[in-house]
C-alpha cells in the first residue's frame, strides 16, 4: 500500500481521536498516535493510524461538499462487518463513530490488511504474466462469490431494495450530478435519457459492491492472493451486472491510443498478462452462471455513474475541498466517459 507521510493531516485530529478512543475503546491504542494519509483515494479520506505497536486504518468522508448518501460510513462499516465470515475477503472492523463532532464527520476504524493496491504499472512490476492473469481471473471470481451470497444469511436482507434498483441508480446519480454541477457537460443528458428508455429487466438481486475494480482490492505476492476488497461505501442490494459493467469501465479506461497515458488505467490492465475484459466477462459468466447478453447497457451505466462521481470530485478539487494527487485530471476524464457511454449503446464495446 503506497503512503504519503504528512506533517499536517487534514480531516484527522489525532488529539481529538485519542480523546474519543480513550473513552469509547480504552486500550485500543496505548502509545502516542501518529497518522499517514494513504495515497490514491479519490473520494473518502483514508489514513493509517498507529501508536508504534498497532496499526489500524481510519476512513472518513471528504472535507467538504459531502453528500450523505455518497459517503455513508455506517453503511460501509455494516457491510464490512457482515461479510467478515463470507468467502469475500474483507478487513476486520474495529469501531464506528457516528459523532461528527470528534473529527468533523463520522468515521470508522478497521484492521490493516497485508497487500498492495494495484494502481499503476509500478505497483505490478513484480508480477509475472501468469500472476497477472491469475489475479485478474480471481478478481472476477471474488465478484461472483459476492453476488452469490444470500443477503439474509449475513444480516443484509434489509440492506437495500433490489426492486427498481436500476431506475433508482439513475435517479440517485442524476441528483448527485445536479448537486455537483458547475459547468456544461455535453452529452450527459442524452446518455441519461437513453439509459432510462432502455432499462433491462434485472434477472436477480445480489449484494453489489458499487465501485468494484482492481485497485479496490489488495493483492499479496506470497502466497499470491487477493487479501481484501475495500471501499464499500456504495454497496447495496441490486442488479449484479451493474458491478460488471462498471468493472469494464475501470478495466478499459478512457480508450487513449497510448494506453500508458490512460488516466483511469495508467496502462496497467493493458500490460502483458492481464486478460482482455471480454475474457473476464466470459469467466464471470461461466463461474457464476449469469447471462451477460445485455452487458452493453450496464457498461453505459458504468460510464454515466463514474462520470458523475468524478464530476463531484472535480467540483471538490476546484473548491479546495479534497486532498491528494491527480485530481486535476478529473474534469477531462468526465468528458471522455460521457463519450464512451454514448458509444456503448451499440453494444460494440
Amino acid at each position: 500500500m503506497t503512503e504519503d507521510t504528512a506533517s499536517a493531516l487534514p480531516g484527522l485530529d489525532l488529539a481529538a481521536l485519542r480523546g474519543y478512543l480513550d473513552t469509547a475503546r480504552p486500550g485500543l491504542f496505548t502509545g502516542e498516535l501518529s497518522g499517514r494519509l494513504i495515497a490514491g483515494g479519490r473520494s473518502n479520506l483514508t489514513y493509517v493510524v498507529t501508536d508504534g505497536q498497532r496499526e489500524l486504518v481510519l476512513r472518513r468522508p471528504p472535507l467538504s461538499h459531502v453528500l450523505a448518501t455518497a459517503h455513508d460510513m455506517s453503511r460501509e462499516f455494516r457491510v464490512l462487518s457482515a461479510l467478515e465470515a463470507s468467502p469475500v475477503p474483507v478487513p476486520h472492523t474495529e469501531l464506528l463513530c457516528t459523532e461528527a463532532e470528534v473529527l468533523g464527520a463520522p468515521f470508522y476504524l478497521m484492521q490493516r490488511v497485508d497487500g498492495v493496491a494495484m494502481r499503476s504499472l509500478e505497483d505490478a512490476a513484480w508480477m509475472s504474466d501468469e500472476q497477472a492473469r491469475a489475479v485478474s481471473l480471481r478478481l472476477v471470481e471474488v465478484l461472483a462469490e459476492l453476488h452469490a451470497i444470500d443477503p439474509d444469511r449475513v444480516g443484509l436482507g434489509e440492506f437495500g431494495k433490489p426492486d427498481g434498483y436500476l431506475r433508482r441508480q439513475l435517479d440517485r446519480f442524476g441528483k448527485q450530478l445536479e448537486s455537483s454541477r458547475s459547468r456544461e457537460l455535453p452529452g450527459i443528458e442524452e446518455l441519461a435519457s437513453w439509459l432510462r428508455a432502455n432499462i433491462p429487466e434485472s434477472r436477480r438481486a445480489a449484494i453489489v459492491h458499487g465501485d468494484y475494480r482492481l485497485d479496490n482490492a489488495l493483492v499479496r505476492a506470497d502466497p499470491l492472493e487477493i487479501t481484501a476488497v475495500l471501499d464499500w461505501e456504495m454497496a447495496t442490494l441490486g442488479d449484479p451486472l451493474a458491478d460488471l459493467g462498471l468493472l469494464y469501465v475501470y478495466w478499459t479506461g478512457t480508450g487513449e491510443s497510448d494506453s500508458s497515458a490512460d488516466p483511469i488505467t495508467g496502462g496497467l490492465t493493458k500490460r502483458s498478462g492481464f486478460p482482455t475484459f471480454a475474457e473476464l466477462a466470459e469467466h464471470y459468466a461461466r463461474y457464476s452462471g449469469t447471462d451477460i447478453g445485455e452487458l452493453h447497457w450496464y457498461v453505459a451505466l458504468g460510464c454515466y455513474k463514474l462520470a458523475v462521481i468524478l464530476e463531484g470530485i472535480h467540483y471538490r478539487f476546484s473548491t479546495g475541498g479534497t486532498v491528494g494527487a491527480g485530481f486535476e485530471q478529473m474534469g477531462n476524464i468526465v468528458l471522455r466517459l460521457i463519450e464512451n457511454g454514448l458509444a456503448a449503446r451499440t453494444g460494440e464495446h
